[in-house]
């Protein structure tokens, strides 16, 4: 198993338009080989600080989900977006191999 997270900070003003965004996402991940579960967390403290947590059977999965048509086309359409001040996050992203369960 391989876990993927993806952090970033939004202004807490936002953190509801964010939510929005990917409570309404595309999920074509969700199609991806070897993707098991996709969930958006918010920090109880800071809410803008937010973090997409995503489980794969394996890295090689997830590398593969990276390289595709359907992750680039997604993550086009994020750079469009029009408040570029969303547009402009860059999150922090920490990768894990499972070890034990």
């Amino acid at each position: 198993m391989y876990i993927v997270h993806s952090t970033f900070q939004v202004p807490p003003e936002k953190a509801d338009e964010v939510i929005s965004i990917y409570h309404n996402r595309s999920r074509l991940v969700e199609k991806a080989a070897g993707f098991q579960r996709f969930l958006l967390l918010q920090n109880e403290k800071k809410s803008g600080e937010l973090t997409v947590f995503m489980e794969w059977d394996s890295k090689e999965d997830f590398l593969a989900w990276v390289s595709s048509e359907d992750y680039k086309r997604i993550h086009e359409l994020e750079k469009k977006y029009p408040d570029q001040e969303l547009a402009a996050i860059i999150p922090t992203i920490t990768r894990y191999k499972v070890v034990s369960t």
